[in-house]
């Protein structure tokens, strides 16, 4: 068994085809094919069902550790350069869509600024998605919404935001200054569907006011929800961060009272030892909260010890 194979095996199950594989790895398909059949001897049992170009139950099985493996090669070639005084590497990042929009920007110039050598790769996905990422080695960080309830996964707070109504004008809503949950009662709603983090937490909001939310439509995805806010397809509850600044020409952010905030944090995998160039990108992704949360409306900073 050695590397080749390893990666060959990870790049068809990332890539779903040899072929595909086999571009992506800048090689041609025959050598993917052989390295897949070598691991696949050695292991006595397929790997992948050639009909379908899916992995077998064994294959997941073998990625699953590949990719732990080639994470911590990628982590020990970039604690090496650190020891030598250079924080260098490559580094995976998952990030919420509503706080990777404003985040990401003053990030990448933070980092580019305090470490030219940290090469980093950004996921944009909801909670649901970047978790299993993480906890397959997939990402080495993730911005999520809080709690995070897997066995895998820890998590610190890094900052709680309000919840707002965005309405179009002319909606009933768009005259108001603010809104109570419990005026909500029977309004139809752009709503994030149930078992999504945002939406349990609002129901649960919404239980103890007394108050059954209407779903006008459920849509998987904050930043696609907001965005059709923001073009007049429906009034919608979303974190503050989720609100375009300057933009309000069209529609009203409305502050929502009896919420309880939206917690945003930064998730790792408990059993993994983050490489310097993760520990470093994790630092400055914390100065930048440190410094932007609190200038920011509806955004409040949280203690790492709380």
């Amino acid at each position: 068994m050695d590397l080749r194979q390893l990666a060959a095996l990870t790049a068809v199950a990332d890539h779903q085809s040899f072929s595909a594989a086999a571009r992506a790895l800048h090689t041609v398909q025959s050598n993917v094919s052989t390295h897949v059949a070598r691991l696949e001897r050695e292991l006595g049992t397929p790997l992948v069902d050639r009909a379908s170009g899916s992995l077998t139950d064994a294959g997941e099985l073998v990625v699953a550790r590949a990719r732990r493996v080639q994470a911590e090669l990628e982590a020990l070639a970039s604690d090496v350069a650190s020891s030598l005084g250079e924080i260098s590497g490559q580094l995976r990042l998952g990030v919420i869509g509503t706080t990777g929009r404003w985040l990401t920007p003053i990030l990448l110039r933070a980092l580019t600024e305090a470490h030219p050598k940290v090469r980093i790769v950004l996921v944009d996905a909801t909670t649901t998605s970047l978790l299993p990422q993480l906890a397959s080695g997939q990402l080495d960080l993730a911005v999520v919404n809080l709690p995070v309830n897997h066995p895998d996964i820890e998590a610190e707070p890094l900052f709680e935001e309000d919840h707002v109504v965005v309405a179009p004008l002319g909606h009933l809503l768009a005259r108001r200054t603010r809104v109570r949950l419990d005026e909500l009662a029977g309004v139809p709603m752009l709503l994030e569907p149930h078992g999504t983090g945002f939406r349990d937490d609002l129901e649960a909001d919404a239980a103890r006011a007394g108050v059954a939310l209407v779903a006008q439509a459920e849509i998987d995805g904050m930043r696609l929800l907001a965005s059709l806010a923001f073009q007049g397809f429906g009034a919608a509850i979303l974190p503050a961060s989720a609100v375009q600044r300057g933009s309000d020409d069209t529609w009203r952010a409305i502050p929502l009272d009896g919420c309880t905030p939206r917690a945003v944090g930064l998730a790792v995998h408990r059993r993994s030892r983050l490489s310097a160039a993760a520990r470093a990108t994790r630092d400055v992704l914390c100065e930048v909260i440190l410094a932007e949360a609190p200038r920011r409306p509806g955004f409040r900073l949280v203690p790492a010890s709380s």
